[in-house]
């Protein structure tokens, strides 16, 4: 694409998930576009729509394909809060007796693998859904030195990279993540970066967390490391393998089953809208 930029506005759906937001577009409408930079100018919060995300997508027969790109421009491999977004939109935009249909799952096509929908009950604005996440890879307890210490952490892939910080309560949790979140998330150690979660095990069915995400900080929710934590907590914290996960922006569910992890939440769509400034060029 070449010139000053496109002038046509290009249209937008804006949905959260227990407050980590994203915003949707097409990608015939911007198709071409460098999509870090729209990335960074349309989740501005200052001067943009504001989110933690933009997300990519065309629709497919089962379902839909997604990029993600972080508030930072930053590509993203998967959100699990996202593909539930997603599946919000596509739901709500299914054609006349397909809308609001529960019998047929919605597979999203995703650079961190194939994520699959049920839903589970759509009460517009708000659909839950469970998604099934795939299996963990790679997890192992590890030890990195940062912030002048050297911290016991769990990491592992749930479809992005993760860290998790297992702390004995919250208030350590909290001292924790101020100091420790952002020299994590961009450690040596993690060639692309992680995502990262300080999380405390209240009992063996409920965990709680902070998210320190990749391309973001702090964030609200995130249901991979909703994911992600449950796992490290169950192997190595004592939790169960089906516990509550809450996080600042509420409370997920999360199953880790033998064939694979299943997350369980809703997802709300807040606004349509138009973007006006030109796409920016290549």
């Amino acid at each position: 694409m070449s010139g000053p930029g496109r002038a046509a506005t290009v249209g937008f759906v804006k949905a959260h998930a227990y407050g980590n937001d994203f915003l949707f577009v097409e990608e015939g409408d911007v198709d071409g576009a460098p999509l870090d930079v729209l990335a960074r100018a349309i989740c501005r919060r200052q001067h943009g729509i504001g989110a933690d995300g933009l997300i990519v997508y065309r629709r497919t027969a089962a379902g839909a394909a997604m990029r993600l790109l972080n508030a930072d421009g930053s590509p993203a491999e998967v959100s699990g809060n996202g593909v539930r977004c997603l599946g919000a939109l596509l739901v709500e935009t299914a054609p006349g007796e397909a809308a609001g249909a529960t019998a047929v799952p919605i597979e999203i096509e995703t650079a961190g693998g194939l994520k699959t929908l049920t839903l589970l009950e759509a009460k517009h604005p708000r659909y839950t859904f469970r998604a099934g996440m795939g299996q963990p890879l790679g997890l192992r307890e590890e030890e990195v030195a940062a912030g002048g210490e050297r911290v016991r952490v769990v990491v592992l892939s749930v479809g992005n990279p993760q860290c998790v910080v297992l702390s004995s309560s919250m208030d350590d949790a909290e001292r924790r993540f101020r100091r420790l979140g952002r020299l994590l998330a961009t450690h040596e150690r993690f060639a692309e970066g992680t995502n990262v979660e300080f999380a405390t095990v209240e009992r063996p069915d409920r965990i709680r967390i902070l998210i320190w995400e990749r391309g973001v900080g702090p964030t609200l929710a995130s249901g991979t490391g909703a994911c992600a934590a449950a796992v490290a907590a169950a192997r190595f914290g004592g939790a169960a393998r089906s516990a509550e996960v809450v996080s600042p922006g509420g409370a997920q569910r999360v199953d880790w089953t033998d064939e694979e992890i299943l997350l369980t939440g809703w997802a709300d769509i807040v606004a349509r809208g138009r973007w006006i400034p030109p796409l920016p060029s290549s």
